[in-house]
């Protein structure tokens, strides 16, 4: 929509190796002085060597980029940084030599004139930072220090304690990023954390303990039997283990759920074609996902964090998710012995969504954009929405699949998506949730909004011709409410063509400042803040 303009935040290539001074304006809580981290692509296009244009599809598969602001009160007043660098560069080299991209990606299409076997081949092909990951981040992840050969993590007084950072996307790959220069250090795997974890896919969105900090994900094997393997590493030991291995159909999971006492794995509906052999064939995700049938059940697996293994299965109506949001305990309103697990997240009513996600269908200049424009989007907008499993602890090793209960599904034009919460209350029962709003306004976000899980309703902030990104939660060290804090996020200026990091009272969606940048950040996934005298900085 040419009136509200956002090409400038997908087609760039503006990036600041060096830090660069922001111009403040308003007032900045002194509690906020820390690091921003965020990822995603920076440009999708580049010129290979014969002359042509080589460029990528879909916005998952554009050229990933790490971001650092840093907010200090050196001075006494705030003090914003900026710095930027692309992560891939080995990989653009192999692009613009080659003409096309020889390794797995989200959505980019098979080269019928390649060999299925060379396509198998291609997949496992190990080429140290050539990999495209960068979707979200951790600091200092328990199990980080994996990534050594390549040395040791950069750490000084301006880091606010991140020893190291690492870069993941939705496989058992993590990619190792200096927290000062960005610049890639190498990459590993999780088989470094347990041999066991042999699988290729694995969540982007790993969950973190706030307590001890300690990470869960899972590892998936493909194959005709297909294996979930559910993992904790100790933030304090380093050590792995695995806390359950079980079989399931093959999905495309990007997160999963954590709850005080649970790790809860939902395999929605995003089933993969023969077994993940699809992938292999098609040599990438998205083409690899099975038309969504809408008789087939979504199965949750509940697994014990303190070693009992899977306890309990239940079944939902189909849908698919990109992002869980939290997950907590309640004692079960029938018998107060039995433990309840209310499970949060942003559902779609099928897979519709991800094929959204190509540029032309997002840029506000391009034809394609009409497509998924106005109400012919509805079917791409999430719900929030919550679950109730009920008596988890009444149903160990139940052979039969338990009904999920669904106790409320809000509607799309007041949900969102890239859902946050105070992170203090991550696997504790919470009330408010933030995200970027897309009320059709737009090709793309088109605002932020606060949803409120008791009134089921939503308040928002909006600019015209303003796309914002992911807003991160801050907490004030000395609130006393679930909502007494800022939200960050970085908001693209479609008219002038520059971004800005924008400073919201979480209370009530209100500016209290902002940070002007020289030019326009790449729209972005995700993002994490380790704030100065904070003990772990999430994973986000």
């Amino acid at each position: 929509m040419a009136s509200w303009p956002n090409d400038a935040g997908f087609d760039t290539d503006y990036q600041e190796h060096e830090a660069v001074d922001l111009t403040v304006k308003g007032n900045i809580p002194q509690y906020a002085a820390g690091v921003l981290y965020r990822t995603g692509p920076l440009g999708f296009k580049t010129e290979t060597k014969d002359g042509k244009e080589w460029a990528a599809k879909h916005w998952f598969d554009g050229f990933s980029c790490v971001h650092r602001f840093e907010i200090d009160f050196n001075s006494g007043s705030p003090h914003v940084t900026y710095t930027s660098r692309r992560t891939v560069d080995k990989m653009l080299e192999m692009v613009r030599k080659s003409g096309k991209l020889d390794s797995m990606s989200f959505a980019a299409k098979r080269d019928p004139c390649d060999s299925f076997f060379q396509k198998v081949m291609s997949v496992f092909k190990h080429k140290p930072n050539t990999h495209n990951i960068g979707v979200t981040l951790s600091v200092n992840m328990p199990g980080g220090g994996h990534v050594k050969s390549v040395g040791q993590p950069a750490t000084n007084g301006h880091t606010s304690g991140v020893e190291t950072l690492h870069v993941k996307t939705d496989s058992f790959e993590v990619k190792g990023i200096d927290p000062v220069t960005l610049e890639p250090k190498g990459v590993s795997n999780q088989t470094k954390l347990h041999p066991d974890l042999k699988g290729p896919l694995s969540a982007s969105h790993a969950k973190t303990d706030p307590d001890t900090g300690d990470l869960f994900n899972y590892n998936l094997d493909m194959g005709y039997k297909s294996i979930y393997r559910v993992f904790c590493t100790s933030a304090s030991t380093g050590q792995t283990q695995i806390l359950a291995t079980f079989p399931g159909k093959p999905s495309y999971l990007h997160s999963l759920f954590l709850s005080q006492n649970y790790v809860i794995v939902c395999v929605w509906n995003s089933h993969f074609k023969w077994s993940g052999i699809s992938i292999l064939y098609e040599n990438n995700l998205l083409d690899a996902v099975a038309p969504f049938d809408p008789k087939s059940k979504a199965t949750w697996y509940i697994v014990d964090r303190t070693g009992k293994g899977l306890i309990a299965t239940f079944e939902s109506d189909p849908f698919f998710s990109f992002h869980t949001i939290n997950a907590w305990e309640e004692p079960s309103s029938s018998d107060a012995t039995k433990t309840d697990i209310i499970c949060e997240l942003s559902m779609y009513d099928n897979c519709d969504v991800m094929h959204r996600f190509y540029y032309d269908n997002l840029m506000s200049l391009h034809d394609s954009s009409k497509t998924y424009a106005g109400k012919k989007r509805m079917s791409c907008l999430p719900s929030q929405a919550q679950f109730r499993l009920p008596s988890v602890n009444a149903n160990v090793n139940s052979s039969k699949p338990l009904p999920a209960e669904l106790v409320f599904k809000a509607d799309k034009l007041i949900s969102f998506e890239l859902p946050v919460i105070n992170p203090a209350y991550l696997t504790r029962k919470h009330r408010f949730v933030y995200g970027t709003t897309d009320r059709l306004k737009s090709t793309f976000m088109d605002g932020i909004a606060k949803f409120d899980n008791v009134t089921q309703t939503s308040i928002f902030w909006e600019t015209e011709a303003h796309t914002p990104g992911e807003p991160i939660f801050v907490a004030d060290p000395e609130g006393t409410k679930e909502d007494d804090g800022v939200l960050l996020s970085v908001v693209l200026d479609g008219v002038e063509g520059r971004s800005y990091l924008l400073v919201l009272d979480a209370r009530d969606l209100r500016e209290v400042g902002r940070a002007e940048m020289m030019g326009p950040m790449s729209f972005g996934f995700h993002g994490t803040f380790k704030g100065v005298g904070r003990k772990y900085g999430g994973d986000i």
